[in-house]
Order: C-alpha cells, then structure tokens, then sequence
C-alpha cells in the first residue's frame, strides 16, 4: 500500500493490485488496478471509502502510521472493493460513525451484516464539517450501483468519486495528460458505466458547476487536470459518433469475403470503421470499440441453424452492456439453412436498435449477393449520417 498526500492533511491510500487480470470475472485488466482510500485529518478524522476486503490489513497498517483515529467513514459505493474493509476498520475504531445514501446503508447491512445503528443515512446536498474542511455530499445514482454518490472537499476543491471517472490501471502517477488516461478509462467506462450512460449524462449536469481542481477516484489514478476525465465522460455518454464497427467470424471463407467486400465500400464512402475479427479479438477491444460508435455489422456463419457460438455469446453480451448503436446490420452464409436473423434478434431484445435488411446468402458470394452488400453500405453511410 502506498500513501500519498495530495492536499494539505489530505492523503490517498492506495492499495496495488498489479497482477489482476480480470475484474467481476467479465472485464479485463491488463494493467492490474488499484483500490483508493482517501483520509482526511482535521478535528474529525474522516476516511472516505475503504478497500478490498484482502487488503484490510493494509489499510490499517498506513492508518496506523498516520497515527489516527478515524470518526467517520464515508462509504461512497457498498461494492465489496470499496466497502469490504468496513468491519476491520469497525473493530479497530468501534466509535467510528458511517456515512452514506439510504440505499448504501441497506446494502452494507445486507452484504457485511454490518449492524443498521452503526451507519447513518445522508440525503443528496447534506454537508460534514470536519473542523477546517467541509464536505458536501452529492447523490449520484446508478454510476454504476443505485447507492452511488460521490464528496465534493472545500476548500480543496477536490472531488472524491469513487468508481465515476475510475480506471483500472495500476500505477503510481499523478494524470495530468490525456494520453495516459484515455485507453484504460475507456475500457472502464465500457465495462461499468456505458449501461447508464443517460444516468451519466444526468450527473455529470450535477456537477457542473463546480469548480473541481481534482477528481480522486476508487480505482486508478488520481487526475490533476480534471477537464481531462470529464470531457471524456461528456463525449461517450452523449453518444454523438457516426463510427461503425463490424464484428465478425469466418469459418470457411464466405462471410470474410462479405466482410472485405462491405468494408471496401464502405471506406470508400468516407465512412469510419473498425473491423475485428472475433477468432482472434478479445471482447474488451470489441466493447471499447462500441463507446462510440453509431453502427454495428455481424457477420456471422451459419452453425447448426444458429449464428457461430462467439457471435451468439458477443451479442449477448452487446445486449447486456446497452452501447449507444443506432442500426444493426446482419450479413453471413449458410450451406442449407438459417435461423440466425430470428436468434440475432432475440439475443439483441432488450437494446433499442433499428435492425437493417440482413443480406445472407447460401454458399459463397457472387456478384449479386456483393451489389446486394454495396446498396446495405449506402443505407448505413444514409442512416448513420442523420
């Protein structure tokens, strides 16, 4: 564990965890995580969040060296990596009050058992004067639980955000640049925060009008220069890009084909693609790739009727993470028989997608079948251009 002062009497404590891999079992970290904790020393010791439930002990150990007692644990998030230290902390600082939305108090009593009297219910705009700092409570639900809210600290001007503007990227740095924040943050926001973007867009109105000098999220770098993060945020939860992105797989030759053959025309059109190939494309890079874009082309092979097992599990996920698509268009092949628009459109049911005239064909590609491509090409570049 490391700890950092970022403000006069204001310190991250910041948990490593340099070799994971994956998080929730379902989104990837190649450059492990971290899990912050943030302490502020005043006449009322306050630490807001905690950490993953193994790294209890670290916490206490810097906690320790910091030679505190702790007052008030603000708990932003009852997500286990943010709230699982609560009951070590609880048994090392028994008068210790915690602090959080309605909604948080009933999932900390029902994920630890942590007993209902120790934790208080705050309301969105209350405030915690701590001695020389205040802290101002801001409710911000569904990014990405319904108990989320994050601290706005005066007189810093510091806003401790926990997972909103997180990232999974283990490092040491302070961000100031984009280029050091834009790839892991995306794939974050891809993983956690792109179901609710109309939630984001909603919260980030709330604090608009603050001046923040600096964003301290749970996870991930601290970032200096908060336009940053927050431009970012703005650009993906608005859903303004006109990109397309075909996912496909090919198993004897006729649905790459296809593929090559609508990608042609449409880079021709002056259309923005990326192409990836689902045999050798983690889903990560896909999901990244749907942030923003406007379109969705699969291509997929016919297999026992169905569309191929990597398609069927993609699109299920697709359907999950709710990216901000517009139009689905559907091209593939099959030897004798196909049922796979009816299975696409049933592992698509609950997005919000104009689904195109599919183009499928039996065998492989003739010119027909490519004029058939090139007019879906038109209709996309038509479509996405409104």
């Amino acid at each position: 564990m490391a700890i950092k002062k970022i403000a006069e009497d204001v310190y991250a404590l910041q948990s490593f965890d340099w070799d994971r891999r994956t998080f929730d079992s379902i989104l990837e970290t190649p450059k492990g995580t971290t899990y912050n904790s943030f302490l502020i020393k005043d006449e009322k010791n306050i630490l807001i969040d905690s950490t993953e439930p193994s790294m209890a002990g670290e916490l206490l150990e810097d906690l320790e060296s910091l030679d505190v007692q702790i007052d008030y644990i603000i708990s932003q998030h009852a997500e286990q990596d943010h709230s699982g230290a609560i009951p070590a902390l609880l048994r090392e600082y028994p008068n210790a009050k915690i602090l959080g939305t309605k909604a948080c108090k009933e999932l900390l009593e029902n994920l630890l058992g942590i007993p209902a009297d120790k934790i208080q219910s705050i309301e969105d705009g209350q405030t915690l004067s701590a001695g020389h700092h205040q802290l101002n409570f801001i409710v911000t639900p569904w990014v990405h639980w319904p108990d989320t809210m994050v601290t706005y600290l005066l007189p810093e001007a510091i806003l401790f955000s926990c997972d909103f503007f997180a990232s999974h990227f283990a490092t040491t740095k302070t961000i100031s640049r984009l280029e050091d924040i834009q790839e892991e943050a995306k794939r974050y926001y891809a993983h956690i925060m792109m179901p609710f973007s109309q939630m984001v867009q909603g919260n980030l109105e709330k604090l608009r009008d603050l001046e923040i000098k600096m964003i301290a999220p749970s996870h991930g770098p601290i970032i200096e220069k908060p336009e940053i993060i927050l431009g970012l945020y703005e650009g993906w939860s608005s859903q303004r890009a006109n990109k397309v992105v075909i996912a496909y797989i090919s198993m004897h030759g006729s649905t790459e084909l296809m593929v090559k053959h609508i990608a042609r025309m449409l880079m021709d059109l002056d259309v923005e693609i990326r192409v990836l190939n689902l045999a050798n494309t983690n889903t990560g890079e896909l999901i990244m790739e749907l942030v923003d874009s406007k379109a969705m082309i699969i291509a997929s092979p016919t297999v026992l009727t169905r569309p191929h097992p990597r398609i069927a599990s993609i699109l299920y996920l697709v359907n999950m993470l709710k990216p901000p698509i517009k139009y689905v268009a559907l091209i593939g092949s099959y030897g004798w028989g196909t049922l796979i628009e009816k299975e696409t459109r049933n592992l698509l049911g609950t997005i919000n997608v104009e689904f195109l005239e599919p183009v499928l064909i039996k065998g492989k590609p003739g010119k027909e079948d490519f004029e058939k491509l090139d007019e879906l090409a038109h209709e996309i570049k038509e479509k996405i251009g409104r």
